[in-house]
């Protein structure tokens, strides 16, 4: 399965964005574009596993992206 396809399946479910500097996202997934830039609703920003604060909407930045887990 492409990634993209697997991206378009979690759209308004729970996803794990693990991020470039021991940084990550959880929330739910409310839109990507093909540059794997991700728009999360209700997340939650960790550094190094701990929740450093919260969000009722963010933008991720595809470069930065590790990997998503859905």
């Amino acid at each position: 399965m492409k990634p993209l396809a697997v991206l378009n399946k979690s759209i308004n479910q729970q996803v794990m964005v693990e991020l470039k500097g021991k940084r990550g996202y959880r929330g739910v997934l409310d839109g990507y574009d093909p540059h794997m830039n991700l728009v999360l609703k209700n997340a939650e920003e960790t550094y190094e596993s701990q929740v450093v604060r919260k969000m009722e909407t963010t933008i991720v930045r595809g470069d930065n992206v590790i990997y998503i887990s859905p």
